[in-house]
């Protein structure tokens, strides 16, 4: 028998092996081991899990493969296009897939006709392409000034890069990209979203005159944070106004609270502000708005301390709802 064929009766005996393992118990040079893995990885005898140093194989599962059997027909270059910036999906077994694959799978796996739907999911963008400027960003003001339970709207502008999740198709493609970097604490993920939002963001900036930016912190403790990841690799050349997250003894994420008023007491009493350099115009970052209680308390304690005359939320994604409010008014 060659490498592959031993490799693959290892597998008749056991589920997952690393490199090491195989070499160790085929006593063959761990080069000639990559080598017959990569050609078993071609022809969709093995699947490879994980990252390196911790990667393992296992047998190619069909059941585990969605095999499209109605493809879509042939595409004209726009809609082709059209996938691939707005379409991601990230499988239930981490495989992240983009455009007319990550399309595919998504209706396979519903079993929607491919076609059909394929129509359907460009009305349902168009849709959403009423809510977007000349420059694809989404004005969040009408539907914050539209929310009962405040006593002040402190921000004067407030923009999604991006709503959250649309109807039917569910997470958008930043949508997704934000939902598993922040759960996964994925550095990769994270990465992808600094290289699709950088130019756009850094854009918006320079039009908005800004003289300084501030980041919101994270609630709860991870590992790796994404407002921090961001805030280091966005490279926005701007001064940066410090905000502190003071926690109780027990932390309570926004997201946790299902009240509007919950929300506006915990961003009141768990962030604060200690500069004293004053600015004209802050950008005020977060990941994600739900309700806009935290960019819009954090605004007001900025306004309060005077370090900024104006001052402009800014979120990668944000909540649709309340927006269809405002269309129907």
């Amino acid at each position: 028998m060659n490498t592959k064929e031993k490799i693959l009766h290892l597998f008749k005996s056991t589920k997952d092996l690393s490199v090491k393992e195989i070499v160790d118990k085929l006593m063959v040079s761990k080069q000639g081991v990559h080598l017959a893995l990569n050609q078993l990885l071609e022809e969709k005898k093995v699947q490879k899990f994980g990252r390196t140093p911790k990667t393992i194989y296992r047998l190619f599962n069909d059941k585990q493969q969605i095999i499209s059997h109605n493809k879509l027909s042939e595409l004209p270059e726009a809609d082709i296009q059209l996938l691939e910036s707005k379409m991601l999906l990230i499988s239930e077994i981490g495989e992240f897939l983009t455009g007319i694959s990550a399309f595919e799978r998504w209706c396979e796996a519903r079993k929607q006709p491919i076609d059909k739907t394929f129509v359907e999911f460009k009305q349902t963008l168009k849709k959403y392409e009423v809510y977007q400027d000349k420059n694809g960003m989404i004005d969040g003001m009408p539907k914050l000034k539209n929310t009962k339970g405040y006593d002040k709207i402190y921000l004067d502008k407030l923009y999604y890069l991006d709503f959250y999740a649309i109807e039917r198709f569910g997470k958008t493609r930043l949508g997704t990209l934000l939902h598993y970097a922040k759960q996964g604490q994925n550095k990769m993920l994270m990465m992808k979203i600094v290289e699709e939002i950088r130019t756009k963001i850094n854009t918006f900036i320079a039009e908005m005159k800004a003289d300084a930016i501030a980041f919101v912190p994270p609630t709860i403790r991870r590992e790796v944070q994404i407002m921090k990841f961001l805030e280091t690799h966005l490279q926005i050349h701007l001064p940066v106004v410090k905000i502190q997250k003071i926690s109780g003894l027990i932390p309570v994420p926004q997201k946790s609270l299902n009240k509007l008023e919950e929300r506006i007491r915990n961003a009141d009493n768990t962030f604060a502000i200690n500069e004293t350099v004053k600015y004209k115009h802050v950008i005020l970052f977060d990941d994600a708005v739900g309700s806009g209680s935290t960019l819009n308390q954090i605004a007001g304690k900025l306004k309060e301390k005077k370090i900024a005359m104006k001052i402009t939320g800014v979120a990668i994604v944000g909540s649709f709802k309340g927006f269809d409010v405002i269309t129907d008014i």
